[in-house]
């Protein structure tokens, strides 16, 4: 097929990894990829078409680009050409329920929950990254369920591969890293509670990125700083994405998202794929967000804590430490579950029967 990617991309750009790793599975499928970067979203379709655009077998809408999907539809409709909409989040849920900035029942967020149900509507079918916000979709923008996809956000396997487990003395504090933009979605104020809580084996906590959260969560923990290794906090500025794996894998877990917001409910973060991806056990809240196969055993890789309860962290922790010695082994069951689950193999599959679909 030949795919035309319609979005102007925003502050993400089409390097955004959701992007990325859409467009190379699409790729690697065989079909043709052309962008297109509208300079107004709203009179869009007029601009392809002044331009000459070529017609696409399939438009795709990526990922927050809700202000673009209006004028997509128009032309799909005009030329009868079936539109995918990758919303990746929602801009009501993001908006009063994550940002809280105007209250449901306010005019403003029936406005914005009126518009954003509008062009849910207009796409031929949805993707959503887990089965939470498929839910979310169907129940609070009367979406049908038969037109939702559930395609989850994985990794870019070129970068995030297996790493070498780390050679360390027995007795070495066990590594904890969290990397984030430090946005309360994530609950890093969560995880500084439980640093803060901890009193256990010694731990060096890691905490990577930047963002609105991490002046505060810098100033709770300032007696716990550390700079060289050992146990303590340290905290480190982001850096080239290609060099991420490199830095996490001197980790003994990864730290993934603590928030208790419904929408912390309803997502798999970057981080816990990425995470799972270079082989390493994964510590994060529990949620309906993953299948249930994964909640079976810890040795599988994923630890669990309770949404926003700093102290079932530490609990999480605690149990870590009872798996030091076999940490190894439970970062290859690591790797095993985000084959299994996450993999961009499982993307292409779903993809591919979404348009297999579309075809018929």
């Amino acid at each position: 097929m030949q795919i035309l990617i319609w979005g102007r991309y925003g502050n993400y750009g089409p390097d955004y990894p959701r992007n990325r790793v859409i467009e190379s599975i699409l790729r690697a499928q065989g079909h043709g990829i052309s962008r297109f970067l509208p300079r107004l979203s709203w009179l869009a379709d007029w601009e392809y078409s002044l331009r000459g655009g070529s017609m696409p077998d399939l438009i795709w809408v990526p990922c927050f680009r809700q202000r673009d999907l209006a004028a997509a539809a128009r032309y799909a409709r005009r030329h009868k050409i079936p539109l995918v909409f990758d919303p990746l989040i929602s801009a009501y849920d993001k908006r009063v329920n994550e940002r809280q900035k105007f209250a449901a029942s306010s005019t403003k967020a029936k406005r914005l929950l009126a518009w954003e149900s509008g062009l849910f509507q207009q796409a031929d079918w949805l993707i959503a990254d887990t089965i939470g916000h498929a839910d979310y979709f169907v129940e609070t923008f009367g979406v049908s369920r038969e037109r939702v996809v559930v395609v989850p956000v994985g990794a870019e396997e070129a970068i995030f591969t297996p790493q070498p487990w780390p050679a360390k003395a027995h007795d070495a504090p066990l590594e904890l890293t969290f990397f984030g933009t430090f946005i309360g979605l994530q609950g890093v104020d969560v995880l500084a509670q439980a640093i803060l809580q901890y009193e256990g084996p010694p731990v060096r906590w890691r905490l990577i990125g930047e963002g609105p959260m991490r002046a505060e969560c810098e100033s709770v923990l300032a007696h716990l700083r550390v700079e060289a290794p050992g146990a303590g906090v340290s905290f480190e500025p982001w850096g080239p994405l290609h060099e991420l794996p490199g830095r996490l894998a001197s980790s003994d877990a990864i730290l993934g998202i603590f928030g208790g917001s419904a929408k912390a409910q309803r997502v798999i973060p970057n981080k816990v794929y990425q995470g799972l991806a270079i082989g390493r056990p994964v510590i994060t809240a529990s949620t309906d967000a993953y299948p249930d196969v994964l909640r079976v055993s810890e040795a599988n890789g994923l630890f669990w804590a309770l949404p926003g309860e700093a102290l079932s962290i530490v609990q999480a922790v605690m149990r870590l430490h009872q798996y030091r010695e076999s940490l190894g082994d439970i970062g290859v069951a690591a790797r095993a579950v985000y084959e299994q689950c996450f993999s961009n193999e499982v993307l292409a599959k779903q993809i591919a029967l979404l348009l297999s679909t579309i075809k018929k």
